[in-house]
């Protein structure tokens, strides 16, 4: 019966061992919580494509890359020299811009519109 009770207390022990460490994990952002959950995409969705479920539209994919860009820029600005996350910025804004242009080729009022909404600049010439 007492090797049972010594297990016991090491199973309870790791338990609380490990609740403590995700939670100083998460207190000191060492561990992030995902920044674009389901529901803040859905949102985004619904406000600027027009539905939760029209994730295919260019204004949603635009705003939903702006987000992201926006997060990115905040990270890069507390890690100067984290490259990759550089080079994923430069690669979404390039996505970003070529979508910009799509709009202003396919319906100028959709691009007009989306640009006012997301306080961006008329980039394209």
């Amino acid at each position: 019966m007492g090797s049972v009770d010594i297990r016991l207390e090491v199973v309870e022990f790791y338990c609380t061992f490990a609740a403590d460490l995700i939670n100083f994990f998460l207190r000191f952002n060492i561990i992030q919580v995902m920044y674009l959950s389901k529901e803040y995409k859905a949102d985004i969705f619904a406000e600027f494509a027009g539905g939760a479920t029209n994730t295919g539209s260019a204004e949603g994919q635009v705003a939903l890359f702006t987000k992201r860009i926006a997060h990115l820029t905040e990270h890069l600005k507390l890690n100067r020299k984290d490259f990759a996350t550089q080079r994923s910025l430069q690669k979404l804004v390039g996505k970003r811009r070529a979508l910009l242009k799509y709009l202003y080729n396919k319906d100028i009022e959709r691009y007009r519109a989306i640009i006012k909404a997301l306080g961006l600049r008329d980039i394209i010439k």
